[in-house]
């Protein structure tokens, strides 16, 4: 198999790229080269707080 250049965006979604390296869809090399290719983002995240609507609600978690 000739190794791909270009890796298609909607092949190397991390919950489906084993399953399109076993089909030959995307070279194994050329997805682990654009890993780590990619900038860490980690300090730019921002927390996000949920509240279900099975949870019970604490005092603490109302606002006024």
């Amino acid at each position: 198999m000739s190794e791909k250049t270009e890796l298609d965006p909607k092949h190397i979604d991390k919950r489906t790229v084993a399953r399109y390296i076993t089909q030959g869809l995307v070279d194994e090399k050329a997805f682990e080269k654009h890993i780590k290719s990619l900038t860490d983002l980690a300090d730019k995240a921002t927390r996000v707080e949920t509240v279900s609507e099975d949870d019970p609600i604490d005092d603490d978690d109302v606002e006024e």
